[in-house]
């Protein structure tokens, strides 16, 4: 009986010690708040255990996964805009390469609804949401939500709101240095768009609808004012009106979609798809197929005030001006607000002010040096062609904003390669047109190529080539912004030209084998399922090493982009292991005969590979932590004890050797 006892005990504690590895470092708690009513706040507070961080709602494309509220559908409520979140902490992520926000300690998001049916007393919901620390980060959990309206607070109208970074009131001095640090974040990408926003305008200038109008206005100035201070006065007047009006328009755009909204509408799916659109109208205008102009009444209205002269006649003008201009400097206006909408925020206007300043500063400086106009160069075929440049310009970048919504539905249809080619094509024709080579509508007969467009031609021609290598896995640094990732690619290594260990595969060797492909940078056969890898193994006679990671997993980044890469590392890995990789945030729907009911969530059936893979750690190892790496033997038993993120790769090396050493003995 002692014995028994004794077991019983010694099974008790060995499974509550695994069941202590699977970590739970954010709780869920929920209440509500009666504002009216018929209004309520919905209030879902998040504690986070110390060193680990919750990530944003509002996350860019290709980054890590962000915190996602949904609530049940119900004809007794309805929903009052989206779900409002804290001020948070926003850094440059130096893995993901882009500016990412996320909480600490505590967060409390808000879902603001008006009630329909007084009977209603309980809402449910759901949230998904990821959480990481410094080591290590957690595949996407997915928690019920239950908000009972019997139980609200009433609040007064001064209740309720958010108040500075976090409600838990952090010191004084940490609040001084989070502030500083998103400010010093949000001008730094503010001085971007201003500054692209100004070339933009210098460069709409150089286009037939604008840089006539330079010489026609400022003389029209010069000759109706009584001398030439008046002259001078009313150009500068004339210049600031053209800034009003664009900032006007940037302005108009933030108010009515929200500075915050606008970042949310810039990462989704549907909206890069329309950007895409857009940008192509935008250059097929450009090339001539057709002009995209507002309707003449509204430049005769405009005329007609203008005509009243004083200040509002002023203002006419430079709206006139505007309006008739609108085919030339529309497009570029509407690609720089689709640009500045990505970064969110006050960038519209700072954008505008960019452009219309670039437009309005020669209007005031020819006024004040009439001189200078003879300067100038004539107009001529030469502004076509500037206006076909930007078109060539407007059509490479659309396909960024197509290639971005083909990355987060992982469609595999914009591939690296693909990418690659349409813009080697795009570049390839515009450096065909500037040597002169083809011909667009409204283009001026050309009897020679001038020096400046040679060297232009030959610029173009010179990137062209320059990105031909990228077929073949070049890693194009100039433009690693623009294209899909190398991992995002028919082949890392160019097309039917991959490498495996000292080995080639491809047209002429041997084929990949079933389940397989190619992990870039690495060299490294991979498998992401799981049976085909262990059946992989056991045919070759290697050990299997299990990679448990996510798309979005920052710590799975830093070790394959500074310990996989070492050389002793690599060679074992791509020599002497067979590589599982299993995603946990893959969000791509199970098969109909993989779906079943979760085993730690009985009731609720698996809907995504990545919760079958997070499952399947979270059983068999008894964590849920990533990275998190295996060595295993045929018959699935662990070789060496498993590790989790080891960024020191001589310690990773020895456990990689150790382990493969116990497999062979």
């Amino acid at each position: 009986m002692k014995l028994k006892i004794a077991a019983l005990l010694i099974v008790f504690c060995s499974f509550f010690s695994v069941q202590s590895q699977v970590l739970k470092p954010v709780k869920w708690i929920t209440s509500v708040e009666k504002n009216s009513d018929t209004e309520y706040t919905l209030i879902s507070t998040a504690t986070i255990d110390k060193g680990w961080h919750l990530y944003s709602q509002n996350v860019p494309d290709n980054g890590p996964i962000p915190t996602l509220f949904s609530f049940t559908s119900n004809d007794k409520y309805e929903l009052i805009d989206s779900v409002a979140e804290e001020n948070g902490k926003t850094v440059d992520d130096p893995v993901f390469q882009m500016k990412i926000k996320f909480f600490e300690k505590k967060a409390d998001f808000r879902q603001r609804i008006k009630v329909l049916n007084k009977e209603l007393s309980i809402i449910k919901g759901e949230v998904e949401f990821m959480v990481c620390d410094d080591e290590r980060c957690l595949a996407p959990t997915y928690v019920d939500l239950e908000f009972d309206l019997s139980n609200a607070k009433v609040v007064e109208k001064n209740e309720g709101s958010f108040g500075a970074i976090d409600f838990q009131k952090p010191e004084k001095e940490v609040v001084k240095d989070i502030k500083k640090e998103e400010k010093k974040t949000e001008e730094k990408g503010l001085w971007t768009i201003f500054i692209i926003a100004f070339l933009s305008g210098f460069a709409a200038l150089l286009t037939p609808c604008v840089f006539p109008m330079i010489p026609m206005t400022v003389s029209f100035f010069t000759k109706q004012s009584k001398n030439k201070a008046v002259g001078i006065r009313n150009a500068i007047i004339y210049g600031i009106c053209i800034i009003i009006i664009y900032v006007l328009l940037g302005t108009a755009v933030t108010a009515i979609f929200g500075a915050d909204a606008l970042n949310a509408l810039a990462t989704n799916v549907w909206f890069n798809l329309i950007f895409f659109l857009l940008l192509l109208v935008f250059a097929f205008s450009f090339l001539g197929a057709f002009e995209i102009m507002l309707p003449n009444k509204w430049a005769n209205k405009v005329d007609q005030q203008a005509d009243k002269g004083g200040m509002i006649g002023i203002f006419f003008m430079a709206l006139a001006l505007a309006i008739v201009s609108f085919s030339c400097t529309g497009p570029i206006v509407g690609t720089l607000l689709v640009e500045a909408a990505s970064k969110g925020g006050i960038a519209p206007i700072i954008g505008m002010l960019g452009f219309s300043l670039a437009i309005a500063l020669p209007f005031a400086l020819f006024a004040a040096f009439p001189g200078w106009l003879n300067s100038l160069p004539k107009s001529g075929g030469w502004l076509n062609t500037v206006k076909v440049f930007l078109g060539f310009l407007e059509l490479a970048l659309a396909f960024k904003f197509l290639s971005q919504a083909d990355l987060v539905l992982q469609l595999h249809i914009l591939e690296r390669e693909v990418f690659i080619a349409i813009w080697i094509a795009i570049f390839g024709t515009l450096a065909l047109y500037l040597f002169g080579k083809i011909k667009l509508p409204h283009d001026s007969p050309l009897t020679h190529i001038s020096v400046g467009r040679l060297s232009l031609g030959l610029l173009v021609l010179s990137f062209t080539v320059y990105m031909i290598p990228g077929l073949w896995g070049a890693p194009l640094n100039l433009i690693s912004a623009f294209p899909p990732p190398l991992d995002y690619a028919e082949s890392p290594y160019g097309v039917g030209n991959s490498k495996v260990g000292g080995g080639i595969i491809g047209s002429e060797h041997e084929e990949l084998p079933e389940g397989a492909h190619l992990l870039a940078p690495h060299q490294i056969l991979a498998f992401n399922d799981y049976d085909k890898g262990l059946a992989y193994a056991k045919e070759v006679g290697k050990p299997v090493m299990i990679d448990f990671t996510g798309w979005a997993c920052v710590n799975c980044r830093k070790m394959e982009q500074n310990v996989w890469v070492e050389d002793q590392v690599l060679n074992i890995l791509k020599n002497e292991v067979v590589l599982i990789s299993l995603y946990v945030d893959d969000k791509r729907p199970l098969e109909e005969d993989d779906v079943v009911e979760s085993q730690l969530k009985p009731g609720k059936k698996l809907k995504y590979i990545g919760q079958k893979w997070s499952e399947f750690q979270t059983i068999r190892y008894k964590t849920n932590t990533q990275p998190f790496y295996v060595l295993m033997s045929h018959d699935e038993q662990n070789l060496i004890e498993p590790v989790g993120y080891t960024p020191d790769a001589d310690e990773y090396y020895e456990w990689l050797k150790l382990g493969i050493e116990n497999f062979k003995n």
